[in-house]
C-alpha cells in the first residue's frame, strides 16, 4: 500500500513547499538528511513543526515509539537541540545499537504497560510523544491509555500512520470498534462533558484531552487542565 503512494520525483523539498506551502525547519532536516534513512509522508512535516514547536524547550522530553534505523532520532535531535531528552523505543534488539547516538534507545514492546511506565519513569518525565510504532490498533490502545496520563501539562500527544485504522490486518477496519478513531470519537464526547453530562468515556485520558487535530493519518491531542467553560459580555448595549 506504501509503494503505491511512494513520490516518484526528484526534489522532496520542493513538492513539500508546493503542496503544503512549508518552508520551516523540519523541511531541510527531512529534505536534505544525509545520514541513517527517515521515511515520513511529506503532509507530515509542517504538521510535525505547527505542533511540537509549540511544546518545544530547551529541555523537553520527547519519547518516540518506533526507532527502525535511527534516522529518525538523528532529525529530532536537530530540532530540539543538544539540552533535550530524546527517548526512542522498539521491540526489534538490533535498535539497539542506535542507543547513545542522537538519544537513548530502549527495547521493549510498546504493548507492555510495565515497559512503557519504566521508560518514561527514566526520563524523569515526558511532553511530547509520537507514536510511529506498530500501528496496530490494540497497541496503539494500550500505549495511549498508559502514556497520556503520565505526559506533563501541558504536553503532546500524536500518533501517525493512522490510516492502518482502516486496515484489518492492523485490527482496523472503518467499521471496526478497535478503530482507533473511534477512541477519538470519544474523546471529543468528553472534552464537550460540559454539556451532555454524560460519564467519561476513555480510560486514561481524565478529560484532559483539550485540543483534539485530526489529519489524513495523524492525531495530535493536546493535554491540559480543563476548565469549567466560562462566557463573558463585554462592551456597550444597545438600547433594545
Amino acid at each position: 500500500m506504501v509503494n503505491k503512494f511512494a513520490y516518484q520525483g526528484d526534489d522532496i523539498a520542493a513538492d513539500i513547499v508546493e503542496k503544503y506551502k512549508y518552508k520551516g525547519k523540519f523541511l531541510k532536516l527531512f529534505a536534505e538528511n544525509t545520514g541513517p534513512s527517515v521515511q515520513k509522508w511529506h503532509h507530515y512535516i509542517p504538521l510535525y513543526d505547527r505542533y511540537m514547536g509549540l511544546y518545544r524547550k530547551p529541555t523537553v522530553r520527547f519519547l518516540e515509539i518506533g526507532v527502525e534505523r535511527g534516522g529518525s532520532q538523528q532529525m529530532w535531535r536537530k530540532y530540539f537541540g543538544p539540552k533535550a531528552t530524546i527517548m526512542g523505543i522498539d521491540i526489534n534488539p538490533d535498535c539497539a545499537e542506535f542507543d547513545g547516538l542522537s538519544g537513548m534507545v530502549r527495547i521493549g514492546s510498546q504493548n507492555d504497560p510495565e515497559f512503557l511506565r519504566a521508560v518514561v519513569a527514566e526520563m524523569g518525565g515526558v511532553d511530547i510523544v509520537l507514536d510511529d510504532g506498530s500501528h496496530r490498533m490494540e497497541h496503539v490502545q494500550t500505549t495511549f491509555q498508559t502514556v497520556f496520563p503520565l505526559l506533563s501539562e501541558p504536553g503532546l500527544y500524536m500518533i501517525e500512520d493512522l490510516h492502518t485504522a482502516y486496515l484489518r490486518r492492523y485490527g482496523g477496519g472503518i467499521d471496526a470498534d478497535g478503530n482507533f478513531f473511534r477512541t477519538v470519537d470519544r474523546l471529543i464526547d468528553d472534552m464537550h462533558r460540559w454539556y451532555h453530562g454524560g460519564k467519561q468515556k476513555v480510560p486514561g485520558a481524565e478529560g484532559k484531552a483539550t485540543g483534539i487535530h485530526i489529519h489524513d493519518s495523524l492525531v495530535a491531542i493536546e493535554k491540559s487542565e480543563s476548565f469549567q467553560p466560562t462566557h463573558s459580555r463585554v462592551g456597550r448595549e444597545e438600547d433594545m
